[in-house]
């Protein structure tokens, strides 16, 4: 496996945008039990100059035999070495639950490499300094944890019908889970960058006022934005978060741009 392939085994680089260089690329990191291909078809949907790289962890997809991670720190260590060839253009980041933790964690480590990015958006997850304290799921026997992951719409109703496809995803959304709830939030130098807080209106685990701790994460600019539906919005109100990714992200550009010029 050359060196580039191992890279990329982690980064899912889509195709189709224009043969010019990308004005960003933004990183996206999956919610629990999910894989890199729910990112695949935003690049259609994304202004011209957004490249879509969707983070491809183990234990999904084609990486399904892999064992995935049960803490933040180990992958984040993995994750800032595979996500550095990738960095030759301004990068932003995307996460959605626990993906929003992960690439929070990454941009910490790589602001101390000088390689933060320039544009964070968190989504369906409250500030990290409140992620303690939840009461666990992880461990819970396998009816009690289905039953909390359905109360959030997050199985697809399809994988309920078939108990043995259920039994083979439900060691990696434990796993993820288990990673979320052992998170320790490190207090340190908030980050410069700018960050966009994401949430749905009707969101059981991340309600509204919650999503506004993340001020506290940047002294960089802050902004928060609600869209209609549950945990799941981004499926929901798809068309929606898309441009506001768009033009949040373009807006990052111009005043780097501005500021870079003066």
């Amino acid at each position: 496996m050359s060196d580039l392939t191992r890279h990329q085994s982690w980064i899912d680089v889509v195709d189709g945008v224009p043969s010019r260089p990308p004005q960003v690329r933004l990183f996206c990191f999956p919610y629990a039990g999910a894989g890199a291909s729910i990112f695949r078809s935003w690049q259609a949907d994304v202004l011209d100059g957004i490249q879509i790289c969707g983070v491809h962890l183990p234990g999904r997809g084609d990486r399904f035999g892999e064992a995935p991670f049960t803490r933040v720190g180990p992958l984040i260590d993995v994750l800032a070495e595979h996500i550095r060839p990738f960095l030759d253009v301004p990068a932003a980041f995307f996460g959605h639950c626990m993906g929003a933790l992960v690439g929070f964690e990454l941009a910490r480590r790589l602001r101390e490499e000088g390689r933060e990015p320039i544009h964070l958006v968190v989504s369906a997850l409250p500030g990290p300094s409140l992620l303690r304290g939840t009461p666990p799921l992880h461990a819970l026997p396998k009816a009690d944890f289905v039953s909390s992951l359905t109360g959030l719409n997050g199985i697809p109703a399809e994988l309920l019908e078939h108990d043995d496809l259920l039994d083979m995803m439900l060691p990696t959304l434990r796993a993820d889970f288990e990673l979320c709830e052992t998170y320790e939030h490190r207090g340190g130098r908030p980050l410069q960058c700018r960050i966009s807080a994401y949430c749905g209106g009707r969101d059981p685990r991340c309600p509204a006022g919650l999503v506004e701790s993340w001020r506290t994460e940047t002294i960089g600019k802050f902004s928060s934005r609600f869209f209609p539906g549950d945990h799941f919005f981004i499926d929901s109100a798809r068309t929606a978060v898309l441009s506001a990714i768009s033009i949040d992200l373009l807006g990052t550009l111009y005043r780097e741009r501005s500021r870079a010029s003066a």
